[in-house]
């Protein structure tokens, strides 16, 4: 394919994936449980940040997150009281355990009293193309009160390397308005040409297959090259492609 058939391809894929069918077999559907902003924001968060994996089990796990703070997210972060915390012990997703858990309900606390909400993070470290400096700084405000060391390993630093695939995908959720319903578009201060694609096994294959991507290592370098081919296509909302990139990998094996 030429570029203009690439693009021409993509475009179509978006559209069949950039749907609210999409939603039934996605993570995203755990945020969709509420219409709250901070809860939406919270439950996309945690969502996001156990989303690697077998799907299911991921989307099981953010439900039962959710369960664990009575459906109320952002109520439960900012009212609960120590002894609450008891009622997570026993969760686990992989290598995020209840002292993560924890730990996260009490840092999004201290952001939501301290920094205006995670939105406010994000914003104020923002540059004009990108959000990866943010992900940066937002990673140093959500580690500076008291934390276990294995903790930060849940969030990574693109500025140290990382595709910073979950954040990404969750900054994705809040910044982007589909119109389809789909993604919320519910951070009104950043713009979708800032956002990065969501870099995983999947959409990393195939973006190779459509010399989208050379470099091997799914990486902040490699991150940066996609985004340029990306931006290429729609430089105001160069994102929109992970749908394409994901349903193709996942739905369709491409």
């Amino acid at each position: 394919m030429n570029k203009t058939e690439l693009k021409q391809f993509l475009d179509e894929k978006v559209i069949q994936y950039n749907h609210p069918n999409f939603i039934e077999s996605d993570p995203i559907q755990v945020p969709h449980l509420f219409s709250l902003k901070q809860d939406i924001e919270i439950a996309g968060f945690l969502t996001a940040t156990i989303a690697w994996g077998n799907r299911r089990m991921i989307i099981k796990n953010a439900h039962k997150m959710m369960d664990l703070m009575g459906n109320s997210p952002f109520d439960f972060v900012m009212n609960h009281k120590k002894e609450h915390l008891n009622t997570i012990d026993n969760f686990v997703h992989r290598t995020f355990n209840s002292d993560d858990f924890s730990y996260f309900i009490t840092a999004l606390n201290h952001i939501y009293k301290n920094y205006n909400g995670l939105e406010t993070i994000f914003q104020n470290s923002a540059t004009k193309n990108s959000l990866q400096p943010a992900i940066h700084q937002f990673k140093n405000v959500f580690f500076e009160i008291n934390h276990l060391k294995r903790t930060e390993k849940h969030i990574s630093d693109p500025l140290k390397g990382s595709a910073a695939k979950r954040i990404n995908m969750f900054l994705r959720w809040m910044v982007r308005n589909d119109v389809t319903g789909v993604d919320f578009g519910i951070w009104k201060h950043l713009s979708p040409a800032q956002l990065s694609c969501p870099l995983d096994v999947h959409s990393g294959n195939v973006a190779r297959k459509l010399g989208l991507l050379k470099r091997k290592q799914n990486d902040a370098k490699a991150l940066a090259e996609l985004d340029s081919n990306l931006r290429k296509m729609d430089k105001l909302d160069p994102v929109k492609y992970d749908f394409a990139l994901f349903g193709l990998g996942v739905f369709e094996k491409f």
